[in-house]
C-alpha cells in the first residue's frame, strides 16, 4: 500500500501514531489500535493506526502522520510511504504471562523493555506491563535482570576513573535541593560526580529546572563527558541523553494513577545510577506523611532492598532516613530555590540553615563512601570544604562550563505579583503539608514559571502568633495567583496548635 503523507503537527508524547481515512481503513480491513509498518526508503517506524472520518483531518489516499513517526522516519519532507500490516510484538504475550504471575528471564525483559523504548507498545500495553508488576511482585533477579534491561536499551556514560560518585533522593519533600550543595563539595574533594537530574512533573522544580536559572542543563553525552574532565561533576538534565530512555516512557504512563510500583522505583534509581557508571550511590529515602515514602517500616524496607541491588549490580550504596515532614529550605520553586543555594554558597546570613545542614549530612557520608574521610569525619570535611569558599569556585567553574553565570542572590528578581499567608491563630506549628505546598506552588506557574514560587518563612517546630506571616506566594500572573489563594482559603498548609 501507498499513501500520501499529511504532517499533523501533534504530538502523542512518545508513541508513533498514524490517522487514516475511514474508508481506506475498511477497504484494507484495519480498525483502530492495528499497527502498521511504515517504509521510507531505508527507514522504518511501527505505528499504531487510529482513524478519522474527516478528509479535511486526512483525505482518501493520505496517511496523516504524528511527529514521532516522522521523526522516526528520518526526513522532514516525506511526500508518499509505503505501508504495511503489522503483527503485535511478541513482547505482548510476555507481558501477558507476567500478567498470569509467571517469572520472567532477562531476555524477556530486555524484549519488552527494547519495545518500550522504540514506540512498539500502545500505552494500553505498557498499562497492562506496570499493572502486571503491580500485582505479580517480581523476585529480586527479576528486578536485576529488568534493570540490566533497561540499561542496556540505552547509552552510557563512560569515563576512566575507578571511583565514579552519584546520590538520589526518593523525593516527596518541596525545596531538598541538596544536590546543587553536594555535587560541588563532591567535586572540590577530588571526585567524580557525573550528576544527571531530571525535570519537575507534578512538582513546583526538580534539579534540572532549578540548575536551568544559572545555566544550560541540555548537553550530549560527548559534551557531559568535556564538562566532567575540566571540572569533576556536571549538574545535566538526564531528559537530553538518551541515558534509560524506557524509564521516561513508563513513568509518563504511571503517573496518572500514582501507583507506587516498588520494582520500577527501584529499577528507575539503580539503572539511571549505572548508567553514568556509578560505582558509589548514597540514596536519600525521605520519609513521613506528605512524603513519596510515608512510613519508617517503608523506608527501612527500601533500604534493605537498595542494599541488596547494590551488590548485585557491583555498586557500593548508602541508604540514609532522613526527616521528610516539612519543606527543606525555605524557597520553593526554580528560582526561589536556587537563592536558597548561593545563600548557602556565599554563606549568606540569610541562607536557610536545614539544607545547609542536610546538604553537609549528604556530603559528609560521601566523602566517607568515596574514601575522601575517614568514618564520622565527613560532615567536618564537608563543612571544611563549603566554609573556605571551594564549594562555591567548584560551582561556579560547573555553571561557567554549563554556559552560564552565577548572579548575586540579593539581587534576584521574582515574580511581579505576590500575596503574605498570614497565621490565623498564635501557637506552634505542629505540621506542614507538602502535597499542598507543593500543589500551590504548581498552581501559581511552577516550574514553567521560574520566578514563581513560595517563600517559606516559618518551619516545623516554630511558635508564631496571629497574623504573623508564614510564607509568601509570588507568580508572574495575576490569574493564577487568585486561583491559588481560592485554594487556601480553608487550609493554607500549615497545622498549628
Amino acid at each position: 500500500m501507498k499513501f500520501k503523507v499529511k504532517k499533523l503537527y501533534l504530538s502523542t508524547g512518545h508513541i508513533n501514531v498514524a490517522v487514516l481515512n475511514y474508508l481506506d481503513a475498511r477497504e484494507f480491513n484495519f480498525h483502530r489500535g492495528d499497527r502498521i509498518r511504515l517504509k521510507n526508503g531505508k527507514d522504518e517506524a511501527v505505528a499504531i493506526i487510529d482513524t478519522t472520518n474527516s478528509d479535511f483531518v486526512v483525505p482518501k489516499g493520505t496517511i496523516g502522520l504524528m511527529d514521532e513517526s516522522i521523526t522516526c522516519l528520518g526526513k522532514k519532507c516525506i511526500k508518499c510511504i509505503d505501508a504495511y500490516p503489522e503483527p503485535s510484538p511478541g513482547s505482548v504475550e510476555l507481558i501477558k504471562n507476567k500478567l498470569n504471575k509467571k517469572i520472567l528471564s532477562y531476555n524477556d525483559y530486555v524484549e519488552i523493555i527494547h519495545d518500550i523504548v522504540y514506540n512498539k507498545l500502545t500505552a494500553q500495553e505498557i498499562a497492562f506491563f506496570i499493572s502486571a508488576l503491580y500485582i505479580n511482585e517480581p523476585t529480586l533477579d527479576e528486578i536485576v535482570h529488568l534493570t540490566k534491561a533497561v540499561v542496556r536499551t540505552g547509552d552510557t556514560f563512560l569515563i576512566e576513573n575507578e571511583k565514579i560518585l552519584d546520590k538520589h533522593c526518593i523525593g516527596g519533600v518541596p525545596g531538598n535541593r541538596t544536590t546543587m550543595l553536594v555535587v560541588p563539595i563532591i567535586a572540590a574533594a577530588g571526585l567524580f560526580m557525573p550528576k544527571t537530574s531530571s525535570r519537575a512533573i507534578t512538582s513546583p522544580s526538580g534539579t534540572a529546572d532549578t540548575v536551568e536559572t544559572l545555566c544550560s542543563v541540555s548537553f550530549s553525552i560527548n559534551e557531559m563527558k568535556k564538562i566532567v574532565k575540566k571540572t569533576n561533576a556536571c549538574l545535566v538534565w538526564g531528559g537530553s541523553l538518551n541515558l534509560a530512555p524506557a524509564d521516561d516512557k513508563i513513568i509518563v504512563i504511571e503517573k496518572p494513577l500514582s501507583l507506587d510500583v516498588e520494582s520500577l522505583l527501584l529499577t528507575s534509581i539503580m539503572a539511571k545510577k549505572k548508567t553514568v557508571s556509578a560505582t558509589h550511590v548514597l540514596i536519600d529515602i525521605p520519609y513521613g506523611k506528605g512524603a513519596k515514602v510515608e512510613t519508617r517500616s517503608k523506608a527501612l524496607h527500601l533500604k534493605k532492598m537498595f542494599n541488596i541491588l547494590g551488590k548485585k549490580l557491583d555498586m557500593k550504596i548508602d541508604v540514609i532516613i532522613t526527616d521528610g515532614t516539612q519543606p527543606i529550605g525555605n524557597g520553593i520553586g526554580p528560582l526561589l530555590e536556587a537563592r536558597d543555594v548561593l545563600y548557602v554558597l556565599t554563606r549568606n546570613e540569610k541562607r536557610p540553615h536545614d539544607l545547609e545542614r542536610k546538604s553537609l549530612f549528604i556530603a559528609g557520608r560521601m566523602l566517607e563512601l568515596g574514601g575522601k574521610a575517614k568514618k564520622f569525619q565527613g560532615y567536618k570535611a564537608a563543612k571544611e570544604i563549603l566554609e573556605s569558599g571551594k564549594a562555591y569556585r567548584k560551582f561556579d567553574e560547573i555553571v561557567r562550563e554549563q554556559k552560564g553565570i552565577i548572579f548575586d542572590p540579593e539581587k534576584i528578581k521574582l515574580a511581579d505579583y505576590k500575596h503574605d499567608v498570614k497565621s490565623k491563630k498564635s501557637g506552634k506549628i505542629t505540621g506542614i503539608d507538602n502535597k499542598f505546598i507543593s500543589k500551590i506552588a504548581v498552581l501559581v506557574g511552577c516550574p514553567k514559571d521560574k520566578k514563581s514560587g513560595i517563600y517559606l518563612y516559618k518551619h516545623k517546630n516554630d511558635k508564631v502568633k496571629y497574623g504573623d506571616v508564614l510564607y509568601t506566594i509570588y507568580s508572574q500572573s495575576k490569574e493564577h495567583l487568585s486561583f491559588a489563594l481560592m485554594n487556601i482559603k480553608d487550609f493554607n498548609g500549615f497545622i498549628i496548635k
